[in-house]
């Protein structure tokens, strides 16, 4: 299966959310089925055999916001008849007809006028409706049936019972909680197009069931911690870092770092210590040397932060440890040292009239001549140039990376051994820029993969007059380097990257600029890039923008 078949299901199907969920299950039986239990089976079973005004009944629900729906209000012309389709459902317990509602749940069911049996003793100096919800709340602490609450009224209010059961279906297929069903919508609609990749026996997100337990217990915690838990309840809940899968690994650290970072805000840097001690986070080891500093420990601190100097794990944390090292050497009294530093880029000076644009934009159109055009590319030229070059590089079938039809990148893009499961292919593609071949490559793969859903290549901006002008001007040694630093931190690298590039085509060559408003500085990741082109004499200016008087 590829990404053209959810595609080839139009919209002009008044059932085609059904189609989708439908693919969804084939998909899952077919590849799942080793990590599926009994009441997992069932339902697959059983919602083939539904009626299919039932079944679309039921996606629906599944793919509405909540799990409480009026019956009034699921008023769909293809299904028809709503409770007659809810009758199957509720035989199988996959929906409640008469559900316990809270009074909140009820508030947000029904208008304020359906809601006069409950609110008409309510003082009558509240008449907005969140006034009398918080009266009602103190009123009604208690959760009761709709004919409890309301006893006049004649509608239904369902309540979905398998929303849990669809949520880890949805987690199998997408290997993500973050995409839902939406990307068939848009597909379907041709909004999305995505990269057919060949899928193995291998290719699935998940090898054995405690992988999705994991993964759904991570996405709780992380969702309790951002709803206000405190971290000590969350730490005894959270499970043990899994080491037999680094995916799940990775993502338990992240969550260990979020933690840690909160008891760390909240002043509680005593119990944030041994979270950053043993965390494997990128950006853990810089937390953990300023929590010993906060905890004026300042000799464990300068002894870290010696260990990362020595063996940074990014470009990243060894410009954060050059500023930490000169501080804690004149807090515990040793002599300073004189860091080398690279040379400052060119710097410009403009006095320009603001106008309603932002400072790029002004920027460019000062800038810009018929002899020296000037586009507004920020951070996707060079992501394009290398992902158009590297396409079969980043779309290789490499298992794990591709599960299911709608991946905008490898699933692994994030990990630390994205370039070495692909190295031959990418050596391949940037053996290219030797041989010269790259330049025809990224033309006629701009025009072939045109609109693909691709991290690198933002479609909206890039164009095939400014591909030509780049692979005219920026000579084939800079973009080797440029590609090889992508490579060595790619989520890292794919930012910082500056906001202007002029052209001087009858001379081939360019110059990045990188603009500064008022106020604004280099960031850390721009000072970064800005020290990688002086390295590689790659041309740079940052432009300092001031606003002149209008008048």
């Amino acid at each position: 299966m590829n990404a053209a078949t959810p595609a080839s299901r139009t919209l002009a199907d008044p059932f085609y959310y059904l189609n989708n969920f439908r693919l969804v299950l084939e998909w899952i039986g077919a590849r799942y089925d080793d990590l599926l239990n009994d009441e997992e089976r069932t339902f697959l079973h059983g919602f083939a055999a539904l009626p299919e005004v039932a079944q679309a009944l039921l996606v629906r629900m599944v793919m509405r916001k909540g799990v409480l729906f009026r019956a009034s209000k699921l008023d769909y012309a293809e299904i028809g008849a709503t409770r007659e389709a809810a009758t199957p459902l509720l035989a199988h317990g996959w929906i409640n007809g008469t559900p316990d509602i809270t009074v909140e749940q009820l508030f947000a069911l029904f208008n304020k006028a359906d809601l006069t049996a409950i609110t008409q003793t309510a003082p009558t100096t509240l008449s907005r409706k969140p006034e009398l919800l918080a009266w009602a709340k103190a009123s009604y602490p208690h959760a009761a049936p709709l004919g409890t609450w309301l006893p006049a009224c004649t509608d239904i209010v369902y309540e979905l019972k398998v929303d849990a059961l669809c949520e880890r279906l949805r987690l199998m297929f997408f290997g993500n909680l973050s995409q839902d069903w939406s990307e068939f919508v848009l597909t379907n609609l041709g909004i999305y197009t995505f990269e057919e990749v060949a899928f193995s026996a291998a290719s699935r997100a998940f090898q054995q069931r405690e992988d999705i337990d994991t993964y759904l217990h991570l996405a709780r915690c992380r969702d309790a911690l951002e709803e206000g838990t405190p971290p000590d309840t969350l730490l005894a809940q959270l499970p043990p870092p899994r080491a037999d899968n680094p995916w799940l690994a990775r993502r338990h650290a992240r969550l260990v770092f979020q933690i840690a970072q909160q008891l760390e805000r909240a002043g509680q840097f005593a119990d944030a210590l041994p979270l950053y001690a043993s965390c494997t986070a990128p950006g853990a080891r810089q937390r953990h040397i300023r929590t010993l500093e906060k905890l004026d420990q300042p000799g464990d601190a300068y002894a870290l932060a010696q260990q990362a100097d020595q063996h940074p794990e990014s470009e990243a944390e060894w410009q954060q440890i050059q500023r930490m090292l000169p501080r804690l050497r004149r807090t515990l009294g040793l002599p300073g040292t004189r860091p080398g530093k690279a040379a400052p880029p060119e710097e410009w000076h403009l006095q320009l009239v603001q106008t309603p644009h932002n400072v790029e934009i002004i920027t460019r159109d000062h800038l810009y001549s018929d002899a020296a055009p000037v586009a507004y590319v920020e951070n996707t030229l060079f992501n394009a140039l290398f992902g158009l070059l590297c396409w079969p590089a980043i779309f290789s079938p490499v298992p794990g990376a591709f599960f299911h039809p709608f991946h905008h990148s490898p699933a692994d893009l994030s990990s630390a051994d994205f370039y070495a499961r692909r190295q031959t292919v990418f050596d391949a593609c940037l053996g290219e820029i030797a041989s010269g071949q790259y330049r025809q490559t990224i033309l006629t793969r701009f025009g072939a993969k045109q609109g693909i859903q691709c991290s690198f290549v933002n479609w909206a901006v890039i164009s095939a007059p400014l591909l030509q002008l780049a692979l005219d001007c920026i000579p084939a040694a800079h973009l080797t380097v440029i590609f090889q630093r992508l490579l060595a931190d790619i989520m890292t690298n794919r930012a910082g990257l500056p906001d202007l590039i002029r052209f001087w085509p009858a001379e081939q060559r360019y110059q990045l600029i990188e603009v500064k408003g008022p106020g604004d500085r280099l960031q850390d990741n721009q000072l970064r890039w800005m020290a990688y082109f002086a390295e590689h004499r790659i041309p740079v200016a940052v432009c300092y923008v001031t606003w002149a008087d209008a008048a």
